[in-house]
């Protein structure tokens, strides 16, 4: 009985291990790139044949003796959909194929930012999405050490509409929104990006020797003992250090958030500011607020407090009643709520505020409201404060994520196969600390990507760094510029392209909402670049060179009579 239970068990795993099987990106769905032979690949049993049937026309080829296999197709022109057969062992059908333009879209968050965080800003673009030609593939945010992953944990391809939208990267949806108005072909978007990442590490391990630290920093990494143990470190220190602020916060104790809360005593503090410039100081921990709010009519069908962002983390009460939470500082705090928690007359608001480490309190020039169907109520102004607990900063943690060819291994290297028409590419705020060694990383990182991808210069367009921190009214030093000069000298490598938009970014926040001309513009590349168009207008003027002629004396007797 034993031997053939063996038997039966071996029987059953050779018949899965011989079936073929595809990578995430050949799906139902998919986009794949016009006008260059079709690659199709997977696994399956050693030495096992495996047929392709396409328009009519079928294919064959043979899995290696370790189960790969791959079929290259002839090139086929814009359009769809179609269908493919694949045969073996089993059989698989894909549907709903199109061919057209497929980008590759990667940096870091403000690529990643999704339609939903802008959903406001642009209500009637979601509102009237629906073009079943624009597909985006949303790539698992995961990274690898060890060695560069052959497929994806998850993802499929998905339609630009009403039930996807939200999902989609906005910078990417709005440029392929601008490309499909113009030329009417299918567009597929790769959506690789994730927050906060550094150039590094999208670089793979061959690419990474160039920069001899971050080679010795990713051999630390690579076989993930020291990376786990830094992030089950860094988890407990958070853990305890949250629980610990639960634990003491008076707040949470004597229900601060409660609608009758006695606070006649509490102190007053300006909205939007930092408890900094009052009486905290630097202090970090909890911080209570409370704001009383007349209401006079409450018969409003829709109830939605707008707290522009808040230092770190914030959860929100209505009369006591929870109405939403956020637990980091950059997303814009919208949090709509169930109007029977308002009455007539006396309403109060409360905010319990934890601040782990830095300035905390309310980011300056943001919304601040109470909006009841289409009116809105003005929340700037004096709100009641108090100290919930105070506590030592939280240690900063180790993004292990970030680290150099993490995300490469990933993110990227399982892409590989799939050709594309270029890449877009939105990254350099993380990168910033050192802006000196910026161009030539992404030098490297733009040839190495080419290498992969073996399809020649493919088209690589870029986003300069926006306009972000309070202007300054004298002239200083910022890494911000430097980092600026060292996007616009990545020019230097051929078929390249950079989207200026100094003028597009807000002082206060590293995510401006304006994604739609951050895409419109990455179009204008693409058409000049990818698309041939010799006498569109792709970007403004860039500095070439200055020369000093003579000497102003207006202006030298302007200075000498000033001193």
């Amino acid at each position: 009985m034993k031997k053939i239970l063996i038997f039966i068990s071996a029987l059953i795993c050779g018949t899965i291990y011989s079936q073929i099987k595809l990578p995430r990106l050949i799906s139902d769905g998919m986009v794949l790139q016009r006008d260059i032979p079709v690659k199709i690949w997977g696994w399956s049993g050693p030495n096992e044949k495996i047929e392709v049937t396409f328009n009519t026309k079928k294919f064959q080829t043979e899995a290696s003796k370790e189960g790969k296999w791959e079929i290259t197709a002839p090139s086929q022109k814009a359009g769809g959909p179609y269908e493919i057969t694949l045969t073996a062992s089993n059989s698989i059908l894909l549907k709903n194929i199109l061919f057209g333009d497929v980008w590759l879209c990667s940096g870091q968050s403000n690529m990643e930012l999704p339609m939903e965080r802008v959903k406001d800003k642009y209500s009637d673009v979601i509102a009237k999405a629906n073009n079943s030609e624009i597909r985006q593939f949303l790539v698992p945010d995961q990274y690898e050490f060890a060695k560069e992953n052959t497929d994806l944990s998850s993802g499929e391809w998905k339609e630009a509409n009403a039930s996807n939208i939200l999902n989609f990267s906005a910078v990417a949806y709005f440029f392929a929104s601008e490309i499909y108005a113009k030329y009417k072909i299918p567009i597929g978007l790769i959506n690789s990006a994730l927050g906060g990442s550094p150039a590094e590490s999208w670089l793979s391990a061959d690419a990474i020797k160039k920069f001899p630290d971050y080679d010795a920093e990713y051999q630390k990494f690579k076989d993930g003992t020291l990376g786990a143990q830094i992030e089950a470190n860094d988890r407990k220190i958070s853990t305890d250090w949250y629980a610990e602020i639960n634990r003491q916060d008076e707040g949470l104790k004597k229900n601060w958030s409660k609608a009758d809360l006695d606070d006649v005593d509490w102190p007053l503090m300006k909205i939007p500011g930092y408890w900094s410039d009052y009486a905290l100081e630097k202090t970090n921990g909890v911080v209570w607020f409370r704001k009383e709010v007349d209401l006079s009519n409450v018969k409003a069908s829709t109830a939605k407090l707008i707290l522009g962002r808040i230092v770190d983390a914030d959860s929100v009460y209505v009369n006591g009643n929870f109405v939403g939470t956020t637990s980091y500082m950059y997303p814009p705090r919208k949090y709509a709520f169930d109007p029977k928690f308002l009455k007539e007359g006396k309403n109060e608001i409360a905010i319990r505020v934890i601040n782990n480490s830095g300035k905390g309190g309310f980011v300056e020039d943001k919304p601040y409201q109470l909006i009841l169907d289409k009116d809105s109520i003005d929340l700037k102004g004096e709100w009641k404060y108090k100290l919930g607990v105070k506590m030592a900063p939280l240690p900063p943690s180790t993004f292990i994520r970030w680290k150099p060819v993490g995300l490469y291994n990933s993110m990227i290297a399982p892409l590989k196969n799939y050709a594309i028409k270029g890449v877009l590419w939105y990254q350099g705020e993380s990168s910033t600390k050192k802006p000196q060694e910026y161009a030539a990383l992404m030098e490297t990182l733009i040839t190495s990507w080419r290498a992969e991808w073996k399809q020649g210069n493919f088209p690589f367009l870029y986003v300069q760094l926006t306009n972000f921190m309070e202007p300054k009214a004298e002239p200083a030093e910022s890494n911000w510029a430097a980092l600026r000069q060292q996007q616009k000298n990545t020019l230097t490598v051929p078929n390249t392209g950079m989207a200026v938009t100094i003028d597009l970014g807000e002082w206060n926040d590293i995510h401006p909402l304006n994604k739609y001309d951050v895409g419109k513009r990455l179009a204008l590349q693409a058409e000049k670049i990818a698309y041939g168009e010799k006498n569109i207008v792709a970007s403004g003027p860039l500095f070439k060179s200055a020369e000093k002629k003579g000497i102003n004396w207006f202006y030298l007797f302007q200075i000498l009579e000033a001193v």
